[in-house]
């Protein structure tokens, strides 16, 4: 039953990114270039509901659908860390012109060449897993 709640969570999901124009190649451009706002608007909408729904849920301590303690263990503060993910994951956004929930918004919309994008994502997180433990963190 999970399984096809999720399921259907993420069919809504890509639904509204792709129709809010957020998996739009033209727009994730205007945005790094600084010529449009409705890319802002949708990550900053999405960052200040991220934020009221997360200290909803724990000052509330709130549960899940299935009844379960929500857990959200604190994050260790490291600036450099932050500074340089960001900015690879930046990077690979402006190169590939998809991060990783429009990328499967546009597979589901028929763009066979964001396949490519979706197999090097998937070898570079293959491969974030083997050096993990070798990389300053």
């Amino acid at each position: 039953m999970r399984t096809v709640s999720y399921l259907l969570i993420g069919i809504v999901f890509g639904i509204t990114m792709f129709k809010s124009e957020a998996a739009s190649w033209f727009r994730i451009y205007e945005m790094f270039k600084f010529e449009s706002f409705h890319m802002y608007g949708i990550i900053g909408s999405a960052l200040l509901l991220g934020i009221l729904v997360v200290q909803f849920i724990k000052r509330t301590r709130m549960k899940s659908f299935y009844n379960e303690k929500i857990v959200l263990p604190p994050k260790e503060m490291n600036f450099y860390r932050y500074i340089f993910g960001g900015i690879i994951f930046g990077l690979g956004w402006a190169l590939a012109g998809a991060c990783p929930g429009p990328m499967f918004t546009l597979a589901g919309a028929g763009y066979v060449s964001i396949f490519v994008v979706i197999g090097a994502a998937i070898l570079g997180t293959f491969l974030y897993g083997l050096l993990k433990d070798k990389l300053p963190h």
